[in-house]
């Protein structure tokens, strides 16, 4: 028996004590006790008088908290004095799932972020992939950069949102005021999408768009009003389609819904993930990385970028069920959505 539990333990498997975890009170607000146990995104479980509790809001970088019967991750600056605490890495469990086999999407995607493979293929499976989701009652989340507007493929993204096919957005000041730049003028950055060049004045049309928004009072209240009458915002707004959208030091304005508190934005973020089977990330490292890090394990992922380097990043960071497709963003968007109107 030794030497079988031996070899368990030698391919990565861990022993699980039966014995009930360890609880301590935090001693200070924003500070875990010494010792907390650090988790992981994959489905754990604690052992309380003898039973397994299976911990809710799964998240990686958390404490667990215990309360009133029931665990949870909580996140370091939201502890409190007096919220106990699991301590230590007795009675604890960790079950890591399975990869999807040849029933399940992505199994031809199973080796390393590559380059060279298939594009259309793998467009299609993630469409299959969205089209599960969806079955299953679960909702779709884009993670947004202000690419997928520069390059053109803003309309293909109102269209899915149209079609009820993405259900959640977070992305950051840039793409919204992008979104509504071209809305507004024709252009993202002063260019011109249709003709491929710089306007008069372009450099001035997104700090005009931004200013416009905030005079109205915010982009629901600009739909509302009519005079945002086209976009990826305008459809959220029109279908109810929550959107988280995260502030950044570079950013103009910003738009009045842009949360700039960055534990407001976390949070606010984790209120629209229990709901979400998938997630697509598409040219955004910083905030791909961010959702990335909020997501349990059994969530899909997929990453999208032209940048080897983020799908990567995203992985080594803890999103090892992320499946990198190394593209362009604008035309990925534009192949899912024709993959999905047919």
């Amino acid at each position: 028996m030794d030497s079988l539990l031996s070899f368990i333990e030698k391919e990565g498997a861990q022993r699980v004590d039966l014995q009930d975890v360890r609880l301590e009170p935090c001693e200070k607000d924003g500070v875990l006790p010494n010792g907390f146990y650090c988790t992981t995104n994959q489905p754990t479980a604690i052992r309380v008088n003898a039973e397994w509790i299976p911990i809710e809001r799964m998240e990686m970088d958390c404490g667990i908290a215990y309360e009133d019967g029931k665990a949870f991750t909580i996140p370091m600056c939201r502890a409190r004095v007096g919220q106990m605490i699991v301590v230590g890495h007795e009675g604890i469990r960790v079950d890591v799932p399975r990869r999807a086999g040849p029933s399940g999407s992505f199994e031809f995607m199973s080796s390393a972020i590559s380059s060279e493979k298939p594009k259309t293929l793998m467009v299609e499976e993630v469409a299959n992939r969205i089209r599960d989701v969806k079955s299953r009652g679960r909702k779709v989340l884009l993670v947004g950069g202000p690419a997928i507007v520069h390059a053109g493929a803003g309309e293909a993204v109102e269209e899915m949102i149209r079609d009820e096919w993405i259900e959640v957005l977070f992305a950051g000041n840039a793409f919204a005021l992008h979104d509504i730049e071209y809305a507004f003028y024709g252009t993202a950055l002063g260019v011109s999408l249709e003709k491929g060049t710089p306007a008069p004045h372009g450099h001035e049309h997104h700090l005009r768009a931004v200013n416009e928004i905030r005079r109205i009072g915010s982009i629901a209240e600009a739909v509302r009003q009519g005079v945002l009458t086209k976009g990826i915002m305008r459809q959220c707004v029109l279908k109810g389609v929550p959107y988280v959208l995260c502030g950044s030091i570079r950013d103009d304005g910003p738009l009045p819904e842009v949360i700039t508190d960055a534990l407001d934005a976390q949070d606010a973020m984790r209120e629209q993930l229990p709901d979400v089977g998938l997630a697509i990330m598409v040219a955004t490292t910083l905030h791909s990385v961010a959702t990335g890090n909020l997501l349990p394990a059994e969530v899909g992922v997929v990453c999208v970028d032209i940048n080897p380097a983020v799908c990567t990043k995203l992985a080594d960071r803890g999103t090892q069920q992320a499946i990198g497709i190394i593209t362009d963003a604008a035309l990925f968007m534009k192949e899912l959505a024709d993959v999905l109107r047919a």
